[in-house]
């Protein structure tokens, strides 16, 4: 199946982050699965993703409290700046205002950061996704042929088991008579030359019990085969 196959089979379908769903983990753990060396790399690269995703969130909270507290000093030191001309309070607050405009630019630079990030999460993701389908396609059409191929086998192995098991009932037949007679005409002392020991009487009832029973399932498929219509008297 191509790729486009599986593009289409995905469209309009929401795609959960793969490596952050249990679900497709367990895809791999437990049906003994392996990735490809390509599923692997994308799949680092995507936790790469996510793990930057979650640095910028995380940086971007701390830089807004950061700039917080240094407004807050801002305020504080305006009263020394202006009321007796405190270099020191000056000095402060032109700091402040200076890493607060640093801070301006990294919050800036981290926000564009995180707008382009789900777009390239969503695209390392969707390669993923194919490469998995892909994967587990061909395995699963691998494994349609090996098990036609193996109930074929089965099929025949039965005709061949059924044809055996009616040559050794012959066998076993012909050989109760052939000691049957032998052990009658010669007696007992000449037929142990053979070195063969059978219970006779035992075999034969045993074999008169197979014959029997299968007389028995024949009759009464043919009795299923050719039962009339109840309803016509």
């Amino acid at each position: 199946m191509a790729d486009d196959k599986f593009e289409q089979a995905l469209k309009g379908v929401k795609i959960p982050v793969l490596t952050l769903d249990n679900k497709w983990h367990r895809l791999f753990t437990k049906t003994d699965t392996e990735e490809t060396g390509e599923m692997l790399a994308l799949e680092e690269e995507l936790n790469d993703l996510l793990k930057r995703q979650g640095k910028l969130n995380t940086e971007l909270k701390d830089l807004r409290k950061l700039k917080a507290n240094l407004m807050d000093e801002i305020v504080e030191n305006m009263d020394g700046a202006g009321g007796s001309g405190d270099k020191a309070a000056k000095k402060k607050i032109d700091d402040s205002k200076r890493y607060i405009e640093e801070i301006n630019d990294r919050i800036d630079s981290y926000q564009d950061e995180l707008l382009d990030l789900p777009k390239a999460i969503d695209e390392v993701n969707y390669k993923l996704m194919l490469l998995t389908m892909q994967q587990c396609y061909e395995i699963i059409r691998d494994n349609t042929s090996e098990i036609d191929e193996i109930g074929d086998w089965i099929k025949n192995m039965r005709v061949e088991l059924k044809r055996n098991i009616l040559k050794k009932q012959k066998m076993e037949i012909k050989n109760v008579e052939l000691y049957s007679y032998m052990h009658d005409i010669f007696g007992p002392a000449v037929v142990n030359i053979f070195d063969i020991k059978y219970d006779v009487e035992k075999k034969r009832q045993e074999l008169l019990e197979k014959q029997a029973a299968a007389r028995e399932e024949r009759e009464r498929a043919m009795q299923a085969g050719s039962n009339p219509d109840p309803g016509q008297g």
